[in-house]
């Protein structure tokens, strides 16, 4: 695909990379090839992973870091400010839940399991937002990913569907908060894809055959389609655009049955 969108001179502070199949790495090599520079955090665990993408990237940096943790974030910060100064885009591509919790009846999620789950998933992007926003000096477009477990019951997503459900609303308030700054804040809903975090869904490999069957374009979506339509928020041309949930679903979200 011949990339038409030029984000020259521009930076991205992006979360979520664990390997070649996450959204997040999709999104940072697009960005990455429109000009943009990459800085990038990652955990530890993946690290063997995580490396050897690096290399496929046009000069990123990138550093060791966990949303739970304030030393981690705040180095992860100081390297981003004292590398770039300045960004413009923040990609929040983060979630974690128990895998207990994301089978069974939601109501059993214990205490403990809840409050990780929204601390990670949905808080995060309020952590992340605020330590972003003092080095975009220029406006810019924060993204979060999300999906529809947030609005319908999906089994087999319980837990992480009400964090989701919190993070889309952490998105328009943030979005209110941001918009004088000329800032924008968007998450993208995408349909289901076999990344490393699918892979603790109960029955995912049911949920991809129900979306070819029930979405409108009668096929599942790619990361990368994900990633073009990051691209577009990242661009002026969705300068207009913010507090929204944008669908790259095939269709799937707009299907009664």
């Amino acid at each position: 695909m011949t990339v038409t969108i030029d984000l020259k001179g521009k930076k991205a502070i992006v979360f979520g990379i664990a390997n070649d199949k996450s959204i997040a790495w999709h999104i940072a090599k697009r960005l990455n090839d429109a000009g943009c520079r990459i800085a990038a955090a990652y955990q530890e665990r993946v690290e063997p992973l995580f490396l050897p993408l690096m290399k496929e990237m046009d000069d990123p940096i990138y550093e060791k870091c966990d949303v739970v943790s304030d030393e981690l974030l705040d180095s992860f910060f100081k390297k981003v400010k004292d590398e770039f100064g300045e960004v413009d885009f923040l990609i929040h591509s983060i979630a974690f839940a128990k895998k207990e919790h994301l089978q069974g009846d939601y109501m059993n999620v214990d205490r403990r399991g809840y409050q990780v789950a929204h601390e990670v998933s949905s808080y995060s992007l309020a952590e992340l937002s605020r330590r972003a926003v003092p080095m975009m000096k220029n406006g810019g477009s924060i993204i979060a990913m999300t999906y529809l477990g947030s609005e319908k019951v999906t089994p087999g997503y319980n837990i992480m569907g009400v964090a989701k459900a919190a993070l889309e609303s952490s998105v328009r308030y943030i979005a209110s908060d941001l918009g004088p700054k000329k800032i924008r804040v968007n998450a993208i809903s995408a349909g289901p894809i076999a990344t490393l975090a699918a892979s603790g869904i109960k029955d995912f490999a049911d949920m991809l055959l129900n979306y070819v069957a029930k979405a409108p374009l009668k096929r599942n979506i790619t990361a990368d389609e994900v990633a073009d339509c990051a691209l577009f928020l990242c661009s002026d041309l969705s300068k207009a655009i913010t507090g929204q949930v944008v669908y790259v679903d095939a269709g799937y979200s707009i299907m009664g049955v």
